[in-house]
């Protein structure tokens, strides 16, 4: 298992990226440009886990999901089930709030072409396995696409090959929380139909009945 660390939004343990980072705050004076640290309050029993910030989405406001298109489908979500109080995260000061759900990313930092590689990705797993460390027994993970899933097994310390990434799967992890996979809410994979809206909003209610059977 990843052993568990704070985030630190000073870390530059992944020199590609902290060098990315620097020429990105060089070339966008205004974006926030650093790691980009989890919303939502922690101890949350849903935590959706994404890939990397988006250039022009977290990358530039400092909130995950937030100014990108795949945020759009995923507040509208969010909201539609119950876990947040607006249907937009537009802005960091837009008073979006989240209700029972912490929202991250596999990897904090910006990678170019949006593409982080493997070591990156588990460099980064010590900050993810914090926020699964504070999820009570009975929480679901959302893995939003295969490498989230990927990251989310490597802190529990479980092998890919037992837990295949599938749309709508779920897997069981310690203390009696389940995995539950979900294609990432990209523009790509919306706008070729990999994902609709009906799909995303399925996988979320799912995630807010196995909550409920769960107990508050």
């Amino acid at each position: 298992m990843v052993r568990p660390q704070a985030f630190d939004i000073d870390c530059t343990a992944c020199p590609r990226l902290a060098t990315f980072l620097r020429e990105t705050r060089a070339l966008h004076p205004t974006y926030y440009a650093r790691p980009v640290p989890a919303f939502g309050p922690r101890g949350a029993r849903l935590l959706v886990v994404g890939l990397a910030p988006g250039m022009r989405g977290a990358n530039a406001t400092g909130r995950p999901f937030t100014g990108d298109f795949a945020g759009i489908l995923l507040y509208q979500t969010l909201f539609a089930t119950g876990f947040s109080n607006q249907p937009r995260g537009d802005r960091p000061d837009d008073g979006l709030e989240l209700y029972d759900c912490r929202v991250t990313n596999a990897v904090r930092c910006l990678p170019p072409a949006n593409k982080p590689t493997a070591t990156e990705v588990k460099n980064c797993g010590r900050f993810l396995s914090h926020d699964l460390a504070a999820m009570p027994a009975g929480g679901i993970v959302l893995a939003l696409g295969r490498i989230a899933h990927e990251a989310v097994l490597r802190c529990e310390g479980q092998r890919q090959r037992d837990y295949p990434f599938a749309h709508g799967r779920r897997h069981p992890l310690s203390r009696r929380r389940t995995l539950l996979d979900s294609y990432h809410c990209s523009r790509y994979n919306t706008q070729t139909g990999r994902l609709t809206s009906a799909m995303f909003h399925a996988v979320l209610s799912t995630a807010r009945e196995l909550l409920s059977a769960a107990g508050a």
